[in-house]
């Protein structure tokens, strides 16, 4: 069953809102997950990719952070604000596991994420970093994308 790009959306939108509390409150992912299917309406969610980023990303968080650390420009993780660090590890984690997903996409998501949820400008630095880690990740993709070889 092909599902629409509105409920994959809504899954990110949901999926960094339980990393951020994730990594705020320390609490169990099951714990988490199962609060956010409570005070949701998940009806028009794609509720499986929801599980699969809060998941994956909680799984391999250090593997991510190393995926965009080398284009933080000088900061350090604990320099960056909590919501646009949720929203960096589910793009990588996107770039990494979930090739189906067009950077571009990723990107998108991404950055609009940061304009509803992070900090002035946020979504500014999001763009920056995804835009360097997808280069490095997704190399061929993105220069196939330049070179109008999509």
């Amino acid at each position: 069953m092909k599902v629409s790009a509105a409920a994959r959306g809504r899954a990110r939108h949901f999926a960094m809102q339980a990393l951020y509390q994730w990594e705020m409150s320390g609490n169990a992912l099951h714990v988490i997950e199962a609060e956010f299917h409570t005070d949701n309406d998940m009806s028009k969610v794609d509720v499986e990719y929801f599980h699969e980023i809060l998941h994956g990303v909680a799984a391999i968080k250090s593997t991510l952070d190393e995926t965009f650390k080398p284009f933080l420009t000088g900061l350090r993780l604990d320099e960056i604000d909590p919501v646009s660090l949720a929203v960096l590890r589910q793009a990588c984690y996107e770039f990494e596991k979930r090739v189906d997903v067009p950077y571009k996409v990723v990107i998108n998501e991404a950055v609009n994420l940061a304009k509803k949820f992070g900090a002035a400008d946020s979504h500014k630095f999001i763009n920056g970093v995804l835009d360097k880690v997808a280069l490095r990740v997704r190399k061929d993709e993105v220069e196939a994308m330049r070179t109008g070889r999509s």
